[in-house]
């Protein structure tokens, strides 16, 4: 295997770490978010409204960050800049 394989394999690799972690510790605040919502609804039932509002805010600022996470990882495996290094020797 040549130097190309192994960057793609590695590429690949930390991609899919990355979504993994960057999906996992969202998906873990949402969870915490919720079960806090809940709790403060069965105490104060009367501040429905503003706690739904709230938690509705925060989940979709916790998924923008999924998001983001996954647009980075998309543009490193299928437009890494780096392959372009790789393979200017090849081009000679």
């Amino acid at each position: 295997m040549n130097e190309m394989h192994w960057f793609v394999l590695i590429s690949t690799a930390v991609a899919a770490l990355a979504i993994a972690i960057g999906t996992m510790f969202p998906a873990l605040a949402m969870g915490r978010a919720i079960t806090q919502a809940l709790e403060a609804l069965a105490r104060q039932p009367e501040a429905e409204k503003s706690i739904t509002r709230t938690l509705f805010i925060g989940l979709a600022m916790i998924e923008s960050l999924a998001i983001y996470v996954l647009v980075i990882v998309l543009i490193v495996l299928f437009r890494n800049p780096l392959i372009e290094y790789l393979l200017e020797p090849l081009a000679r």
